[in-house]
């Protein structure tokens, strides 16, 4: 899937668990608390993609969520694609293919989806608002880079990160500095799966059972078949895909925060209340 898409999925995938979690759980949140989750869920739907480089003196080339901040993320994900590919080649078995770049491979399985997600939920309660400042600033970038990419790629890195700045600055004078935002970490390792499940029904495939050995390959690519696969960039991803999220994201904010809105529209029914 493309960036868009990606990004698109992480916010509606947690702004309808923020939903679920407020109708039948009694979980509510501020308003700030969800659009601080979806921003990095979002984001986090993107994080997995760095993992394809560029080049990164020209910053040009890898993919679009890599050149969210010019250079500096583009050598970022030179890095990651580098150690990816080193995990790919200490790991794979007889039946695995040789690769030459680590694309698809370490930060497209779940175990990197859970240590992102632990590792971000450690630095929250360690250092608490300032670590989620920092956390929701890189995750915004992502996050802008992806939704907005048409307006990103004119605007410019520059621009970004000032706008991603700007989410930050704003969150840092509204959050409550006392607690651990355990919540965080579950958004970008949530956003990360969510990344994997939009890769498996594309063609390819994503290694999603690794570290499993199964037929001496431990790297096995699994996704839909072939002839039911979307294609990427195609007319399901970007049209019925892209606005069955954005209907789902939309339906989310209105049940909890103007559920009067269903009510009036007859939805409530529909959407479970």
């Amino acid at each position: 899937m493309m960036g868009p898409s990606h990004a698109l999925s992480g916010a509606s995938v947690w702004l309808a668990g923020s939903w679920a979690l407020d109708h039948f759980a009694g979980y509510g949140q501020s308003p700030l608390a969800v659009a601080v989750g979806a921003t990095v869920c979002a984001g986090g739907a993107l994080l997995p993609d760095l993992d394809l480089s560029g080049k990164v003196t020209r910053n040009q080339g890898g993919a679009t969520v890599a050149r969210t901040f010019g250079v500096f993320s583009l050598f970022v994900a030179e890095v990651v694609e580098k150690v990816s590919l080193g995990v790919y080649t200490a790991t794979k078995l007889s039946r695995d293919p040789r690769r030459t770049n680590g694309h698809r491979t370490f930060t497209h399985t779940l175990p990197f989806a859970g240590l992102v997600g632990w590792g971000t939920t450690t630095l929250c309660a360690s250092y608490g608002k300032w670590a989620v400042v920092a956390i929701v600033f890189l995750m915004a970038g992502l996050a802008l880079r992806g939704l907005f990419d048409e307006w990103a790629e004119r605007a410019g890195w520059l621009i970004v990160t000032l706008a991603s700045g700007a989410i930050a600055w704003f969150t840092a004078a509204n959050l409550p500095g006392d607690r651990g935002y355990p919540m965080l970490g579950m958004a970008v390792g949530v956003g990360c799966v969510v990344h994997l499940l939009g890769d498996m029904i594309t063609k390819n495939g994503v290694p999603i059972l690794w570290p499993i050995p199964i037929g001496r390959r431990m790297w096995r690519m699994v996704g839909v078949p072939n002839g039911m696969a979307v294609r990427v960039g195609g007319k399901t991803e970007t049209l019925v895909l892209r606005s069955l999220f954005t209907l789902v994201a939309v339906l989310a904010v209105a049940g909890m925060f103007a559920p009067h809105v269903l009510r009036n529209l007859d939805l409530e029914k529909w959407a479970g209340g």
